[in-house]
Protein backbone atom coordinates (compact mmCIF):
# COMPACT_ATOMS: atom_id res chain seq x y z
CA UNK A 1 0.00 0.00 0.00
CA UNK A 2 1.46 3.69 -0.71
CA UNK A 3 1.90 5.71 1.73
CA UNK A 4 -0.07 8.33 1.85
CA UNK A 5 2.97 11.47 1.98
CA UNK A 6 4.28 9.33 -1.60
CA UNK A 7 0.58 9.54 -2.54
CA UNK A 8 0.10 13.05 -2.08
CA UNK A 9 3.59 13.72 -3.98
CA UNK A 10 3.05 11.47 -7.00
CA UNK A 11 -0.77 13.27 -7.39
CA UNK A 12 1.41 16.56 -7.24
CA UNK A 13 3.38 15.80 -9.72
CA UNK A 14 0.65 14.42 -12.20
CA UNK A 15 -1.10 17.56 -11.51
CA UNK A 16 2.00 19.42 -12.54
CA UNK A 17 2.57 17.45 -15.51
CA UNK A 18 -1.02 17.06 -16.81
CA UNK A 19 -2.38 19.39 -19.50
CA UNK A 20 -4.07 22.58 -18.69
CA UNK A 21 -6.99 21.17 -20.58
CA UNK A 22 -7.71 18.46 -22.94
CA UNK A 23 -7.76 19.92 -26.60
CA UNK A 24 -11.31 18.65 -27.75
CA UNK A 25 -11.38 21.18 -31.07
CA UNK A 26 -9.79 20.61 -34.11
CA UNK A 27 -7.97 23.67 -33.21
CA UNK A 28 -6.69 23.26 -30.37
CA UNK A 29 -5.42 19.55 -30.96
CA UNK A 30 -3.75 20.91 -33.90
CA UNK A 31 -2.03 23.53 -31.42
CA UNK A 32 -1.02 21.14 -28.43
CA UNK A 33 0.53 19.11 -31.20
CA UNK A 34 2.51 22.01 -32.86
CA UNK A 35 3.75 22.76 -29.10
CA UNK A 36 4.95 19.58 -28.89
CA UNK A 37 6.65 19.09 -32.35
CA UNK A 38 8.48 22.78 -31.91
CA UNK A 39 9.56 21.40 -28.23
CA UNK A 40 10.79 17.91 -30.29
CA UNK A 41 12.57 20.13 -32.70
CA UNK A 42 14.11 22.40 -30.16
CA UNK A 43 15.31 19.75 -27.45
CA UNK A 44 17.23 18.56 -30.52
CA UNK A 45 18.63 21.38 -30.93
CA UNK A 46 19.15 23.40 -27.69
CA UNK A 47 19.23 20.43 -25.59
CA UNK A 48 17.55 19.64 -22.57
CA UNK A 49 19.09 22.47 -20.07
CA UNK A 50 18.89 24.99 -22.28
CA UNK A 51 14.96 24.40 -23.32
CA UNK A 52 12.16 26.34 -21.80
CA UNK A 53 8.88 27.60 -22.44
CA UNK A 54 9.88 31.19 -23.04
CA UNK A 55 11.70 30.01 -26.14
CA UNK A 56 9.32 27.10 -26.90
CA UNK A 57 6.51 29.69 -26.84
CA UNK A 58 8.44 32.54 -29.23
CA UNK A 59 8.98 29.39 -31.89
CA UNK A 60 5.77 27.98 -31.65
CA UNK A 61 4.84 31.76 -32.15
CA UNK A 62 2.44 32.52 -29.19
CA UNK A 63 2.49 34.39 -26.32
CA UNK A 64 3.86 32.70 -22.98
CA UNK A 65 0.41 33.14 -21.38
CA UNK A 66 -1.25 30.76 -24.51
CA UNK A 67 1.58 28.42 -23.58
CA UNK A 68 0.50 27.60 -20.27
CA UNK A 69 -3.39 27.69 -21.81
CA UNK A 70 -2.12 23.86 -22.78
CA UNK A 71 1.26 22.72 -20.43
CA UNK A 72 1.83 24.60 -16.73
CA UNK A 73 5.81 23.92 -17.96
CA UNK A 74 8.55 22.07 -20.28
CA UNK A 75 8.01 19.12 -18.15
CA UNK A 76 4.57 18.66 -19.08
CA UNK A 77 5.38 18.98 -22.74
CA UNK A 78 8.22 16.50 -22.39
CA UNK A 79 5.99 14.11 -20.76
CA UNK A 80 3.34 14.20 -23.44
CA UNK A 81 5.89 13.94 -25.99
CA UNK A 82 7.31 10.57 -24.36
CA UNK A 83 3.91 9.53 -23.69
CA UNK A 84 3.06 9.87 -27.58
CA UNK A 85 6.30 7.87 -28.40
CA UNK A 86 5.55 5.36 -26.05
CA UNK A 87 2.25 4.99 -27.83
CA UNK A 88 3.78 4.46 -31.07
CA UNK A 89 5.68 1.49 -29.64
CA UNK A 90 2.62 0.01 -28.26
CA UNK A 91 1.41 0.39 -31.69
CA UNK A 92 4.56 -1.68 -32.77
CA UNK A 93 3.66 -4.55 -30.74
CA UNK A 94 0.12 -4.58 -31.57
CA UNK A 95 1.33 -5.19 -35.37
CA UNK A 96 3.80 -7.58 -34.04
CA UNK A 97 1.48 -9.48 -32.25
CA UNK A 98 -0.87 -9.94 -35.58
CA UNK A 99 2.37 -11.79 -37.38
CA UNK A 100 2.25 -15.37 -37.74
CA UNK A 101 4.75 -15.69 -35.28
CA UNK A 102 4.58 -19.15 -34.23
CA UNK A 103 5.72 -19.87 -38.35
CA UNK A 104 8.29 -17.50 -38.93
CA UNK A 105 11.85 -18.08 -39.05
CA UNK A 106 13.69 -16.78 -36.62
CA UNK A 107 15.93 -14.79 -38.51
CA UNK A 108 13.08 -13.49 -40.42
CA UNK A 109 11.30 -12.80 -37.08
CA UNK A 110 14.19 -10.89 -36.04
CA UNK A 111 14.86 -8.91 -39.03
CA UNK A 112 11.38 -7.66 -39.18
CA UNK A 113 10.78 -7.06 -35.24
CA UNK A 114 14.47 -4.69 -35.34
CA UNK A 115 13.28 -3.13 -38.80
CA UNK A 116 10.02 -1.97 -36.95
CA UNK A 117 11.57 -0.78 -33.94
CA UNK A 118 14.11 1.16 -34.96
CA UNK A 119 11.58 2.77 -36.94
CA UNK A 120 9.62 4.38 -34.25
CA UNK A 121 13.68 5.55 -32.29
CA UNK A 122 14.23 7.31 -36.09
CA UNK A 123 11.13 8.75 -36.19
CA UNK A 124 10.97 10.46 -32.65
CA UNK A 125 12.86 13.64 -33.16
CA UNK A 126 15.45 14.15 -30.13
CA UNK A 127 15.41 10.77 -28.73
CA UNK A 128 18.69 10.39 -27.39
CA UNK A 129 17.72 13.53 -25.37
CA UNK A 130 13.91 12.68 -24.46
CA UNK A 131 15.28 8.97 -23.28
CA UNK A 132 17.75 11.01 -20.95
CA UNK A 133 15.50 13.31 -19.42
CA UNK A 134 12.77 10.41 -18.76
CA UNK A 135 15.69 8.35 -17.04
CA UNK A 136 17.23 11.20 -15.57
CA UNK A 137 14.29 13.76 -14.44
CA UNK A 138 12.26 12.61 -11.68
CA UNK A 139 9.36 14.30 -13.17
CA UNK A 140 9.56 11.86 -16.20
CA UNK A 141 11.32 8.95 -14.62
CA UNK A 142 7.65 7.02 -14.82
CA UNK A 143 7.25 7.11 -18.66
CA UNK A 144 11.04 5.44 -18.68
CA UNK A 145 9.31 2.51 -16.19
CA UNK A 146 6.37 2.31 -18.37
CA UNK A 147 8.43 1.56 -21.30
CA UNK A 148 10.71 -0.94 -19.98
CA UNK A 149 7.86 -3.00 -18.36
CA UNK A 150 5.65 -2.35 -22.03
CA UNK A 151 9.16 -4.01 -23.65
CA UNK A 152 9.70 -6.84 -21.03
CA UNK A 153 5.82 -8.04 -21.23
CA UNK A 154 5.38 -7.55 -24.68
CA UNK A 155 8.48 -9.26 -25.67
CA UNK A 156 8.18 -12.10 -23.31
CA UNK A 157 4.49 -13.12 -24.76
CA UNK A 158 6.25 -12.88 -28.29
CA UNK A 159 8.64 -15.41 -26.88
CA UNK A 160 5.92 -17.98 -25.82
CA UNK A 161 4.68 -17.66 -28.79
CA UNK A 162 7.72 -18.69 -30.74
CA UNK A 163 8.12 -21.80 -28.38
CA UNK A 164 10.33 -20.36 -25.88
CA UNK A 165 8.36 -22.49 -23.02
CA UNK A 166 10.45 -21.71 -19.73
CA UNK A 167 8.53 -20.02 -16.78
CA UNK A 168 6.87 -16.21 -17.29
CA UNK A 169 9.95 -14.79 -14.88
CA UNK A 170 12.65 -16.21 -16.83
CA UNK A 171 10.74 -15.27 -20.25
CA UNK A 172 11.11 -11.59 -18.33
CA UNK A 173 14.06 -11.59 -17.51
CA UNK A 174 15.32 -12.49 -21.75
CA UNK A 175 13.20 -9.65 -22.50
CA UNK A 176 14.69 -7.31 -20.20
CA UNK A 177 18.36 -8.39 -21.33
CA UNK A 178 16.92 -8.04 -25.20
CA UNK A 179 15.32 -4.45 -24.27
CA UNK A 180 18.59 -3.65 -22.47
CA UNK A 181 20.84 -4.80 -25.19
CA UNK A 182 18.11 -3.20 -28.24
CA UNK A 183 17.57 0.08 -26.68
CA UNK A 184 21.30 0.89 -26.19
CA UNK A 185 22.18 -0.04 -29.70
CA UNK A 186 19.21 1.95 -31.55
CA UNK A 187 20.16 5.04 -29.30
CA UNK A 188 23.44 4.51 -31.30
CA UNK A 189 22.27 3.38 -34.44
CA UNK A 190 19.95 6.64 -34.45
CA UNK A 191 23.37 8.63 -34.71
CA UNK A 192 25.39 7.08 -36.66
CA UNK A 193 25.90 6.94 -40.46
CA UNK A 194 24.75 5.30 -42.78
CA UNK A 195 27.25 2.57 -43.23
CA UNK A 196 28.70 2.38 -39.84
CA UNK A 197 24.57 2.01 -38.71
CA UNK A 198 24.14 -0.75 -40.57
CA UNK A 199 27.37 -2.88 -39.37
CA UNK A 200 25.88 -1.83 -35.70
CA UNK A 201 22.41 -3.05 -36.47
CA UNK A 202 24.68 -6.57 -38.50
CA UNK A 203 25.91 -6.60 -35.08
CA UNK A 204 22.84 -6.25 -32.83
CA UNK A 205 21.32 -8.78 -35.07
CA UNK A 206 23.79 -11.25 -34.33
CA UNK A 207 23.48 -10.96 -30.84
CA UNK A 208 20.16 -11.53 -30.52
CA UNK A 209 20.35 -14.17 -33.10
CA UNK A 210 22.20 -16.20 -30.44
CA UNK A 211 20.05 -15.30 -27.80
CA UNK A 212 16.91 -16.13 -29.40
CA UNK A 213 18.43 -19.48 -30.63
CA UNK A 214 20.24 -20.64 -27.66
CA UNK A 215 16.69 -20.63 -25.64
CA UNK A 216 15.08 -22.04 -28.30
CA UNK A 217 17.38 -24.80 -28.25
CA UNK A 218 17.24 -24.87 -24.49
CA UNK A 219 13.52 -25.98 -25.15
CA UNK A 220 14.21 -28.66 -27.09
CA UNK A 221 17.26 -30.49 -25.09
Amino acid sequence: MTPPRKTQQLDEITQNLSPRSEPVQNRSIRRSKQIIDVTAELLERVGLDELNTIIIAKEVGISIGSLYHYFPNKYAILYAMGTRWLDSIESVFTEVHQWPLEHLAVNDLIDKILAIHLKTYKKQKAILALVQAMFSVKELRELDEKHDELVINQMSDVFKRIGIQCHIRERERIARLYLEVTHSTFLVVVNQNEQRAKRTLADLKRMIESLFHYHLAAKES
